[in-house]
């Protein structure tokens, strides 16, 4: 199928990518003029695993073309994406400038039937505005061209957006006309050779299905903080419940690990705009304002666990940050509970050595004016010499590291995990103050297996040399 998609940002390059991969002939189209070359030189302008090497092979053999002409690209697609960026307005609403400045380059430039599809996250009643917006450009022009506008919401998780579209759970599509929804479904069918995925309804309950997916999602990533923080005071362990009420299958177990909040591009936006949304039509989400205010006060906590700990007044003190990302693999640091805690630790005075393996150019960019904050080149060259450690992001390479080393070449072993990587019961063993997110405490101070170790070498070796004084 002939494939056009206007936006070359996350959605739309995995996007068009992943579809040309299958057959399609995908032209993709940007207004900005440096990053469409740098696509056709091969450069890809966020990191997301496996994507390079699809559009790499993709590219050479034809079926994906960048460009910066819209006549070309919408009069090349009877498909025409619109997967333009919906930031948030003031009130939190999504602004849809860049939606309708696209639907205004379709009316002026399609000659035939079209399926226009928005790919981008948008508020209930969007693709009426799409459609209103066509007319008007049609009309302008003295034509009438037949075209549908359908709803095709993405459900990508970053750092597995290729596997996500490839194998999709499901593929939502809202469509009002069957011409529409037929081609839609053209389209996807080498995307569910196993069994059907492709869910049909209205337009609009489609585009508060992504709305909906993604506040439930966030509901329960607030709830779980909430519920940790409760059992840290109760003296239980978040853990042990997390297992108990994970095991119940009207409940399972994703996204019921605590931390310290969630961030990235789209949870934070989209419950904002949801709330708009509703109150819009004057039902407002009480329980949205809920979610967004404890994610807001589970972005302090780690901060808060270090001041408790190493006072408020950080003059002095090296703070090594683990992990920068909001998630791990991906650069994507918008919104990061990194950036809250990094702010925190400088405004107090003190001096922070991050390390993460792809998102610091983005924080050294978004942070440039902040002076006290270095990187380093691996993990234990960040904790070199440091007075604690904090953990943000739970990057596959910090799950198990050389504890004997970290705990050498720290300043003082004091470690907070706001992603619970580790055993408390290990990190006491191994002679670390352990601070965690709804998990009792490690107290190394109390309890060293290897300060014991340590004294019990040391007694047996006197031993030892006493017997040979005596013999």
């Amino acid at each position: 199928m002939r494939v056009s998609v206007i936006g070359t940002g996350y959605v739309g390059l995995v996007s068009g990518t992943c579809l040309a991969d299958v057959g399609n002939e995908v032209v993709c189209l940007d207004v900005d003029t440096e990053k469409i070359r740098g696509l056709n030189a091969g450069q890809i302008p966020i990191f997301e695993p496996g994507l390079e090497e699809l559009v790499r092979l993709n590219h050479q053999s034809g079926r994906l073309r960048f460009t910066v002409d819209a006549a070309q690209a919408v009069r090349h697609g009877t498909i025409v994406f619109i997967a333009v960026g919906t930031p948030p307005g003031e009130d939190g609403s999504a602004d849809l400038q860049h939606v309708l400045a696209a639907a205004r380059s379709i009316g002026q430039h399609i000659t035939e039937y079209t399926v226009v599809v928005d790919k981008s996250t948008v508020p209930v009643g969007t693709a009426e505005r799409v459609r209103d917006t066509i007319r008007e450009e049609l009309a302008r022009r003295g034509l009438e061209v037949p075209f549908s506008v359908v709803s095709n919401p993405e459900f990508l998780k970053e750092g597995a957006a290729v596997e996500d579209f490839m194998k999709p759970d499901r593929v939502v599509i809202g469509a009002d006309d069957d011409i529409a929804a037929s081609l839609m479904h053209q389209l996807y069918a080498p995307f569910q050779r196993n069994h059907e995925r492709i869910i049909i309804m209205d337009v609009r309950s489609a585009e508060l299905t992504k709305y909906a997916a993604n506040a439930m999602l966030a509901t329960r990533i607030s709830f779980m903080n909430e519920l940790a923080n409760l059992a840290e005071a109760l003296g239980a362990d978040i853990e042990h419940v997390r297992q108990g009420i994970g095991a119940d299958p009207r409940i399972g177990y994703h996204f019921l690990y605590p931390g310290c909040g969630y961030g990235g591009s789209c949870f934070p936006k989209d419950v904002r705009a949801l709330m708009s949304t509703a109150e819009g039509v004057e039902h407002p989400m009480r329980i949205l304002g809920a979610v967004e205010s404890v994610n807001n006060a589970q972005k302090q906590v780690l901060l808060n666990k270090i001041t408790a700990r190493l006072g408020h007044d950080l003059q002095g003190k090296t703070i090594a940050v683990w992990g920068l990302a909001f998630k791990p693999n991906t650069d994507d640091i918008r919104e990061a509970p990194s950036r809250t805690l990094i702010v925190g630790l400088l405004t107090r005075g003190a001096r922070v050595r991050a390390y993460d393996p792809v998102a610091m150019p983005a924080v050294q960019k978004a942070l440039a004016s902040q002076t006290g904050i270095s990187f380093a080149r691996s993990p234990l060259e960040a904790a070199a010499g440091a007075d604690a450690l904090a953990i943000v992001t739970e990057w596959k390479e910090f799950r198990s590291p050389d504890f004997d080393l970290l705990h050498a070449t720290m300043r003082s072993p004091i470690i907070f995990d706001g992603r619970n990587l580790y055993d408390p019961r290990v990190m006491q063993q191994e002679g670390f103050e352990y601070f965690a997110i709804g998990r009792k405490a490690a107290n190394a101070g109390k309890a060293s297996l290897r300060a014991d170790n340590a004294t019990r070498v040391a007694i047996d070796q006197t031993k030892k040399e006493s017997a040979k004084c005596s013999s």
